[in-house]
């Protein structure tokens, strides 16, 4: 007769890499409400792309560096007349032949009604040198940082596991020339590549994620190249050469699918890579375009304001990028936990 310990063994291995790996990250609390935040964001990005909120963060709003509402408005500057010194009447008649014209300009001008739109002194989180509001561009800023990140990541992850896939399961010839491509990228430091890339392809959301694309990939390749070689001698490999399958089969429909949770763990450290970089490169003006705005930019913005006192579009970008790269780090940690193969006793 089993034993109980044996049973759940077993029904532990039975129940499926992913199921298992889901009811551990549930346990895991900070996961959990990692997950919660990062969602949350997701659907604010969404929200914003569809054009439901932050839609004209463009518009000026509110009067230039208005404060936040928690300030309360800012005190007026009294500004100080200054009187003209009243000299002898001069008819203008006399040397303007256009002086009898003007009370007539002047009364016509009197009747035109011009409509201003009443700006806002306070806004929830500040506004900038243009009166916008600096909580719409914070949000917007979030949607397009975070697609550069993510977008970047899968362009990275796609080169670094075919790479990595190819040296580590063919090695040979092969396995040499792509082992001296990644050192060639290694050598180079990496902001010095992105920084070339940037002054070749210039500006722009796409150049951005290609040069992040581009030049982030060796890691990835690392680390698959690693596990393709681990794998690729395993019982379940050579059982499936043995009964003819191909070796493109072997490598994406038996190998791959055991090592997914490490490209997707490496995948998610990529995202938080990817987005503290656009931040630089926005902030140093090699980033995205000026009609756009990223943290970056926002961060860039505010290093003037800073200095006379404006304060506040720099804590909103700083506040919504810890917040989000936090959770999203909190977030990774916990899926690599869950998916930790020495965790789940199968090896």
């Amino acid at each position: 007769m089993s034993s109980p310990a044996a049973v759940d063994s077993a029904q532990q291995r039975s129940e499926g890499v992913w199921h298992a790996a889901w009811r551990r990250f549930k346990s895991d609390r900070v996961g959990v409400a990692s997950l919660v935040v990062v969602v949350a964001f997701l659907l604010l990005i969404l929200l914003s792309w569809a054009g439901v909120v932050a839609g004209d963060w463009q518009r000026e709003v509110g009067v230039a560096n208005a404060p936040p509402t928690f300030m309360g408005p800012a005190e007026a500057t009294e500004k100080m007349a200054i009187a003209t010194p009243k000299g002898p009447n001069v008819d203008l008649s006399d040397v303007d032949p256009l002086a009898p014209r003007y009370a007539e300009w002047a009364e016509r001008a009197a009747k035109l009604k011009t409509e201003e739109t009443p700006k806002a002194e306070t806004l929830p989180l500040g506004g900038d040198r243009l009166g916008r509001d600096v909580l719409e561009k914070a949000v917007k800023g979030t949607q397009i940082s975070v697609f550069v990140g993510v977008l970047a990541a899968v362009v990275a992850t796609s080169i670094g596991t075919l790479l990595g896939a190819f040296s580590g399961f063919f090695g040979g010839k092969i396995g040499d020339a792509l082992e001296w491509l990644y050192n060639v990228f290694e050598s180079v430091p990496g902001i010095l590549l992105i920084f070339a890339f940037a002054a070749v392809l210039g500006r722009g959301i796409d150049t951005v994620v290609l040069i992040l694309g581009f030049t982030g990939w060796t890691g990835m390749y690392r680390q698959v190249r690693a596990e393709f070689i681990k794998h690729s001698s395993r019982e379940y490999v050579r059982a499936a050469e043995a009964i003819g399958a191909s070796r493109m089969s072997r490598m994406f429909r038996h190998i791959l699918p055991n090592v997914s949770h490490v490209v997707l763990v490496r995948m998610g450290l990529l995202v938080v890579g990817f987005i503290k970089a656009e931040v630089i490169l926005s902030y140093l003006g090699l980033g995205v375009p000026v009609d756009q705005v990223s943290w970056g930019t926002m961060l860039a913005e505010a290093q003037s304001d800073l200095i006379l006192g404006y304060w506040w579009q720099l804590a909103a970008a700083t506040g919504f990028m810890a917040v989000f790269v936090t959770a999203f780090s909190l977030m990774a940690d916990a899926a690599r936990d869950a998916l930790d193969p020495k965790l789940r006793g199968l090896e």
